[in-house]
């Protein structure tokens, strides 16, 4: 659960601090945003 809502607190501040973002900029942050989830998952051993 502390991983979802580190995800889902990262995708709220993306979609608030750049609403202009273009379509190729959320699927980048997206890609990050996953890539993170996973390293957290292995770093906190969940």
């Amino acid at each position: 659960m502390k991983i979802y809502i580190i995800w889902l607190l990262g995708v709220v501040l993306w979609n608030f601090g750049f609403p202009n973002a273009s379509p190729i900029q959320d699927v980048i942050l997206s890609i990050l945003l996953s890539f993170m989830t996973v390293g957290l998952k292995k770093y906190l051993k969940i």
